[in-house]
């Protein structure tokens, strides 16, 4: 077997397999199986890691992000699998709150090569069983594991779930998850196991939702009727542990969502985990996460990223998005499956004048013309530009100290954004 470095084997994977997506466990489930027979783990611990598992159209990331903080703001160790990446692969497995090192994921990819024979993975499955075999070696207290896409058929859901997580449930990836909310629903709770508690963030239930989750078997636990949270600036959580009712008071409402970080302390008190109040608020101030209403200040301008990349998402970024003196300026673009026309019904009242452009690194993206038609037919300010660089570039000539630029609509739009600031913050 060749000795391939981190980015050899990245290639490699986005090329091998004939669908960049294929939903299924068969295959996956398959090697796993194979791995655990050939392979020889390196811990000794006997009591196997929590696994939390966390799907949804929108929260997840910030969900999990809370969760890992709590954890580790209590001494608990933890590992984190996530998706995508913003700037390096490394970010979508992390132990201890860091992405692991290229060596410990390329001897993951090397033994996953060893038993694959002639079954064929995707990039995310392949990624997904390196950062199981990663934690499996580790032997964390507890596995966050972010579902990629659905959740029934997602490569993660071959772990059963201590604890399943459904954020939200809204309209996108429909060529896959179906064109319904009874449908995507239907898709998501499938990370749900009988017995086990599964918590549901979503409020606004589809038809026939409650039916499908006592269907399940889990014990379900809903947001707003078994535990709430209040209202901003400051929110308080009230939750349901073991010992009975709890409430935090004085948390933090600023970065990321309070829906997501009641759900995170949720989900952690129904695996179990021991959490005291005044740590919980320690770790809810300070928790953020890359692109998740990320505010940065670039150039003397305040520049807001956000990965929002469909209409429900898209609206919680309008809604969240503090009055100024100035204009917004946006930075947007999305892939050619997302729903562009709502996005910017959702954005239209937020946003002054729109920079856009077509994404350059995945054949996946819609095309520049598209977009900019469709913000004529909105009745929108907007202009093409050459790149999302050049949008950015375009957008800072027009602002002045008042007003601030939004990117969002997909993590390839705000991870292009990124770079360009991380890189001259790193030259300073």
């Amino acid at each position: 077997m060749p000795n391939r470095c981190l980015a050899e084997w990245l290639t490699l994977l986005e090329s091998r397999h004939p669908s960049e997506i294929e939903l299924g466990l068969g295959r996956v489930r398959a090697v796993w199986e194979r791995l655990q027979v050939s392979t020889v783990t390196n811990n000794t611990h006997t009591k196997p890691s929590i696994a939390i598992t966390v799907a949804g159209t929108n929260g997840k990331g910030s969900c999990i992000a809370s969760m890992q903080a709590l954890l580790l703001q209590h001494g608990y160790s933890v590992g984190m699998v996530t998706s995508p990446h913003f700037l390096t692969y490394n970010e979508r497995i992390c132990l201890a709150g860091k992405p692991v090192s290229d060596a410990i994921i390329v001897a993951a990819f090397e033994q996953i090569e060893a038993v694959c024979g002639d079954i064929s993975l995707t990039y995310f499955e392949f990624g997904t069983l390196a950062a199981l075999l990663v934690f499996r070696d580790a032997s964390p207290d507890v596995m966050l594991l972010e579902v990629g896409l659905g959740g029934r058929l997602d490569a993660i859901n071959i772990i059963d779930a201590d604890v399943a997580v459904v954020t939200s449930i809204a309209l996108d990836h429909q060529d896959w998850l179906g064109d319904t909310r009874e449908a995507i629903a239907a898709e998501k709770i499938g990370i749900a196991r009988a017995s086990r508690p599964l918590l549901i963030g979503e409020q606004d239930y589809p038809q026939g939702f409650e039916q499908m989750i006592a269907a399940t078997g889990a014990d379900a636990l809903y947001m707003g009727r078994d535990f709430s949270y209040s209202e901003e600036p400051l929110f308080s959580a009230k939750l349901i542990s073991s010992a009975g009712p709890m409430q935090f008071d004085q948390l933090s409402a600023s970065g990321l969502l309070p829906v997501n970080k009641t759900l995170a302390l949720q989900a952690l008190l129904s695996a179990g985990i021991t959490l005291n109040e005044q740590d919980s608020r320690n770790a809810l101030d300070a928790v953020g996460l890359t692109g998740r209403h990320q505010t940065l200040s670039y150039q003397g301008v305040e520049v807001i990223l956000d990965v929002a990349h469909n209409p429900a998402a898209a609206g919680a970024l309008a809604q969240n998005l503090p009055a100024i003196e100035g204009r917004t300026l946006a930075i947007a673009s999305v892939l050619e499956d997302k729903d562009w026309t709502g996005i910017v019904a959702a954005m239209s009242q937020s946003v002054d004048e729109w920079f856009i452009a077509q994404i350059s690194d995945t054949a996946r993206a819609s095309k520049g013309q598209t977009l900019l038609e469709v913000l004529y037919n909105a009745d929108q300010s907007g202009r093409l530009c050459e790149s999302i660089e050049q949008a950015l570039l375009s957008a800072l000539k027009q602002a002045t100290a008042t007003d601030r630029i939004v990117v969002f609509g997909s993590f390839h739009t705000v991870a292009a954004v990124l770079k360009i600031i991380l890189a001259e913050v790193s030259s300073e």
